[in-house]
């Protein structure tokens, strides 16, 4: 077995112990990396069904309201990520809140549903852009999805500070892809050459459709749990965590309410609503045929960066648990000349390329990823943020540099609202939604007949 990465003592100090993870991360540099982590270019493919379900005045409403519901939950993440520091993130949390299983569960449902699901939505995403100006067989599609992932990787292998820094270029280079779609909208404007902004658009908005609506909307928003990972390689331990999250989501925020108000500005709330690939109408209107070209390179620039970001954090809860767990081999070993787990990140790209083989067969992959991952991330939103709630009492002796305002409540808030989206997403996302949690149910007889193996003697 290798060593763990746990101790009885409720925070442990992985940057103390040889071949872990050290403190070198300003937090300016973190908040592009959490930046990277959230922000997403699938709202340029999942907007129009966010305006058709909400309609004009609850489509601004649900991106705002979606960043204010992050925000309270990255506040109770990180109070969680400065008072229990490790590369496991959630995982760690989960583990000392509920007990070995339910968090090797966690890492098991991240890699094998959550963070590799994602990554091939991403890859699926660019596929589709370049498909739409690059006439691709059902074969030469595949592999372009499969492509970016198996690259991202062999970035990783070369030095993590490097892929830091990668990270936070690429971050950059999104937002300037984002700030093209608000000019282009601005052009249209000024020439008074776009639709009208206030298009009657009739959404039959009730409980149902603003489920799904924020089904999409937090899909967007979902990343800030990854942040805590970091915490173990933050120069800044008192108030690095809560910097990076709350800076991360303002500028999240601010970054999706004005490109969705730049799209309503330029095609107007009911071309919006209805259709296929809103940025790509909107810049080729401006541009003409380059535009569909633009479009392209921002989507690919994006993608590359959400699956970097998810490999680099994903790769670190696969080492936590697999550290932990007997017969896991090398997957729970640090590398110290990459200053990463170079195994740990192998396995979480083979199983991200493994999810778009198969999805690649059904009608449309970026739907059926959804649908995979949804139900399981919100339940896992749910046990993190009751763990605030479980450590405090638990735990009331640990250092907290950072506690979340007003306890218990902004947990409370946050434990109703991932009740409501886990219904929801189990109601409206079909069968995938499903094939999830059977998924996770695996993991659960592995995880068992894994610690079957410890010894007797080891503390879980």
């Amino acid at each position: 077995m290798t060593q763990s990465a746990h101790t009885d003592s409720p925070r442990p100090d992985p940057a103390s112990q040889t071949g872990r993870p050290a403190r070198y991360l300003a937090t300016g540099q973190a908040v592009f990396i959490a930046l990277g982590m959230m922000l997403t270019i699938d709202t340029l493919k999942t907007t129009p069904t966010i305006a058709l379900a909400a309609g004009h005045w609850h489509f601004y409403l649900l991106w705002i309201a979606g960043g204010a519901l992050s925000l309270v939950s990255a506040l109770c993440y990180a109070e969680l990520g400065s008072a229990f520091p490790h590369p496991g993130g959630d995982y760690h949390f989960l583990r000392l809140a509920y007990g070995v299983r339910v968090g090797a569960l966690y890492a098991w449902s991240r890699f094998a549903i959550m963070h590799t699901g994602w990554m091939a939505v991403m890859g699926f995403m660019l596929a589709d852009y370049v498909k739409a100006v690059i006439p691709l067989d059902p074969l030469t599609y595949r592999l372009a999805a499969m492509s970016c992932i198996a690259a991202i990787w062999g970035l990783t292998r070369i030095h993590v500070k490097l892929s830091f820094a990668t990270q936070a270029g690429l971050v950059l280079l999104l937002i300037g892809g984002f700030a093209s779609i608000t000019l282009a909208a601005a052009m249209l404007t000024v020439h008074h050459q776009g639709f009208p902004i206030l298009v009657p658009h009739q959404a039959t908005v009730n409980s149902s459709a603003i489920g799904t609506a924020l089904i999409y909307v937090f899909l967007a928003y979902g990343g800030w749990g990854d942040v805590a990972t970091l915490s173990t390689e933050l120069r800044n331990r008192r108030s690095g965590m809560v910097i990076t999250m709350a800076g991360g989501i303002a500028l999240l925020v601010t970054v999706y309410v004005v490109t969705s108000a730049a799209m309503v500005a330029g095609l107007g709330m009911d071309h919006l609503a209805h259709a296929n690939a809103p940025a790509a109408d909107l810049l080729k209107r401006v541009f003409g045929p380059p535009g569909a070209w633009v479009i392209t390179t921002i989507v690919c620039i994006a993608a590359v960066s959400s699956i970097h970001s998810c490999l680099l954090t994903g790769a670190r809860t696969t080492y936590a648990a697999a550290a932990d767990l007997p017969g896991t081999g090398r997957i729970g070993q640090w590398h110290s000349a990459s200053k990463g787990p170079a195994v740990a990140a192998m396995a979480e790209c083979l199983m991200a390329l493994l999810l778009v083989w198969i999805g690649s067969y059904s009608k449309a992959g970026f739907d059926a990823m959804i649908g995979y991952m949804t139900p399981v991330f919100w339940a896992f939103m749910l046990l993190s943020s009751a763990a605030v709630i479980v450590l405090r009492r638990r735990h009331p002796e640990v250092e907290r540099p950072y506690k979340a305002p007003l306890h218990p409540l902004l947990p409370l808030i946050f434990i109703i609202f991932s009740i409501y989206m886990f219904v929801s997403s189990l109601q409206d996302l079909g069968a995938a939604a499903w094939y999830g949690l059977g998924v996770m149910g695996i993991g659960a007889v592995l995880i068992e007949l894994l610690l079957r193996k410890r010894p007797r003697d080891d503390a879980y």
